[in-house]
């Protein structure tokens, strides 16, 4: 039986689980299983990877994307360039990472970007905040980003005014901030400076319409969450564990 799963910690909103049995049942794949595998630390890795012989790949998610990066033999090219995994093939022995929320964000938000697209916030700076901005350079859209602490590499919420705001029609979220169940939460922009012309695309998917998203339609922006985005990315994991 290959075995298949999730890594991350916790995983009590996992999509993947759901998801790839829904497809095994669909697809009538009978010799693969998804599990789910909370580790309270990353050096757990090592023990599940012992433990499991039989595994033939993992996803990925918070707060893991790059912390796993040293329990790897092997980077794919825009693993390594980006500095995150979100995906491992386990092959001949090795452990190699990939990167497949490039190819979902990217799938997802192609179709919506309108001309005024041109430049763009990136809220949050963890490892799905560095596939975005990995996607963004790829469509010539040039971005910030935006941290709860200031530096010189980043904007402070503080900092984002009407002039910021206006310049960048395209918002991202790439924070936990208004996951379920803390879904009264919701990233500290000003949201009065957000218009039509906007796009906010929130890569949470539970809820469906987090408040970062509803703040957004209410002042009449396109608004996007991040589904879309997951499905493209488990079908390319899929494809990834499958290829010979």
């Amino acid at each position: 039986m290959k075995q298949f799963g999730l890594i991350g910690y916790p995983l009590s909103h996992s999509f993947s689980e759901n998801y790839f049995k829904e497809k095994f049942v669909r697809e009538k794949i009978t010799d693969a299983v998804y599990k789910l595998y909370p580790l309270e630390k990353i050096e757990d890795f090592i023990l599940l990877c012992e433990k499991e012989k039989d595994l033939v790949g993992l996803n990925v998610t918070i707060p893991y994307k790059e912390k796993i990066l040293p329990f790897l033999d092997g980077l794919h090219h825009e693993a390594e360039k980006i500095g995150a995994v979100n995906t491992i093939k386990f092959m001949n022995g090795k452990k190699i990472g990939y990167n497949t929320d490039i190819y979902g964000f990217k799938a997802s938000l192609q179709p919506l970007l309108k001309r005024q697209h041109k430049h763009a916030l990136i809220l949050g700076t963890g490892g799905a905040a560095k596939a975005v901005a990995y996607v963004l350079n790829e469509l010539a859209i040039s971005f910030q980003y935006v941290s709860r602490t200031k530096s010189k590499e980043y904007f402070s919420y503080e900092e984002l005014n009407a002039a910021i705001m206006d310049r960048s029609k395209l918002i991202i979220n790439t924070s936990p901030v208004g996951m379920y169940p803390q879904t009264e939460e919701a990233p500290a922009i000003p949201y009065e400076f957000i218009t039509r012309e906007h796009l906010l695309y929130d890569l949470i998917y539970n809820p469906e319409e987090t408040r970062f998203l509803k703040l957004g339609k209410e002042k009449g922006a396109q608004i996007k969450n991040g589904l879309e985005m997951l499905r493209h990315q488990a079908e390319k994991s899929w494809l990834i564990w499958n290829d010979k």
